[in-house]
């Protein structure tokens, strides 16, 4: 969270500008903000009428929702944080249920943020507000928490709640499919039209160092980056470690950086010839970009090991995942040597064959995720406002 972002409330969130909001969006964090704006911002090319309202970030603001509270420069991660500043968001909860419940927009649209959003439609559902609770909103999610990895019996409590649900990949529909709630699939919005990539491929790039956004988990997760690229030898090229925010920027400096190793904020597009990556949301990107490289985790053993009992998946990559292979080679705990690291560097700098397998992957990737032939998730938000 930034200093210049201060978790505050105002006494009361505006009530909408217009007098009136068709769809109230909730995204908590950035990334669902930049995938609500897009919606938006295509929905309202059309139909310039409908009124959104949203806690959001500027995203959505630039696409001309009416932002009542920043909602994105009050993320917080971690157990600690979230306890510190649970008061301020037990206020913002109340309020939000307060203002949904005066100003009654047409839809609620949860994105992601599944600890708030999923209360919230709870909420909802329990005062009456919602339609499946007997009143007179409708209640869609976009983007589908995790399921399939872990805490599946969520499904048949937000088939109680929702709607309605667009997930961003193919086979979250089936893991809906013995509840009552009506799922479809949207295309991810990585591959949607006009989406920028913050990577590219480029035989003659750096090398990615993505340790991920997590504090605690890149702390752990880049020293054996480093120790990796550190084991390619002397002719190795370049390195580049993009950050997320000023916390993981404090992490990665606590570290020696060896000669070659530049940190990068995000934003613009970075070129790099194979990544050592996190299996977070970049890893999504590198695999779309068609960049080889290999996945690398290591969290506290205890933890570890509790979360391999709890999430049932093959493996932790999401590209892994959907192409029910093996696109980057996981290197989990004790797994994650500095020699078998750098060897998979080489491997991704010398072999043309692992290039060409990286390339198919990739094509592979896109197809699954492209958008249907029923539409982008602009065209089923408007679907479900009737």
């Amino acid at each position: 969270m930034s200093p210049a972002a201060p978790l505050t409330l105002p006494f009361r969130l505006p009530p909408p500008r217009a007098g009136r909001v068709d769809v109230l969006i909730v995204a908590g964090e950035h990334s669902g903000d930049e995938h609500a704006a897009r919606m938006v911002g295509e929905l309202r090319a059309r139909r310039p009428e409908l009124e959104f309202a949203a806690l959001g970030g500027p995203a959505l603001a630039s696409a001309g929702a009416q932002v009542l509270h920043d909602l994105t420069a009050s993320s917080v991660v971690g157990l600690v944080e979230v306890l510190k500043h649970f008061s301020f968001f037990r206020m913002l909860f109340d309020e939000t249920l307060r203002w949904i419940g005066e100003h009654k927009p047409r839809a609620v649209c949860f994105v992601d943020y599944p600890g708030f959003n999923l209360r919230l439609a709870k909420a909802m559902f329990k005062r009456g507000l919602s339609a499946k609770g007997g009143g007179g909103i409708r209640t869609l999610y976009y983007i589908s928490p995790q399921i399939w990895a872990w805490k599946a019996g969520r499904r048949f409590q937000m088939a109680r709640w929702l709607d309605a649900l667009a997930v961003i990949f193919p086979f979250e529909v089936d893991c809906y499919a013995d509840t009552a709630l009506k799922a479809e699939f949207v295309g991810h919005p990585f591959v949607a039209a006009g989406h920028e990539e913050p990577v590219r491929y480029d035989p003659a790039g750096p090398l990615l160092l993505l340790p991920g956004s997590r504090k605690q988990a890149v702390s752990r997760i880049f020293p054996l980056l480093l120790a990796g690229y550190g084991r390619l030898g002397e002719k190795r090229p370049p390195a580049v470690v993009i950050y997320p925010s000023e916390t993981v920027l404090r992490v990665l400096k606590s570290f020696e950086l060896p000669a070659g190793v530049t940190l990068r904020p995000t934003g613009g597009q970075v070129a790099a010839s194979a990544a050592l990556t996190s299996s977070g949301t970049m890893s999504m990107h590198c695999a779309l970009a068609a960049i080889p490289g290999a996945v690398v985790y290591r969290a506290n053993p205890v933890t570890y090991l509790l979360g391999r009992m709890l999430v049932k998946v093959r493996w932790l990559g999401i590209a892994n995942l959907l192409l029910r292979e093996p696109m980057y080679p996981e290197y989990l705990q004790a797994a994650a040597k500095p020699e078998a690291l750098a060897a998979e560097l080489r491997d991704c700098l010398g072999n043309p064959a692992r290039l060409e397998r990286t390339a198919r992957h990739a094509r592979r990737l896109r197809e699954i995720l492209h958008e249907p032939a029923s539409g982008t998730v602009a065209d089923w938000l408007e679907r479900e406002l009737g």
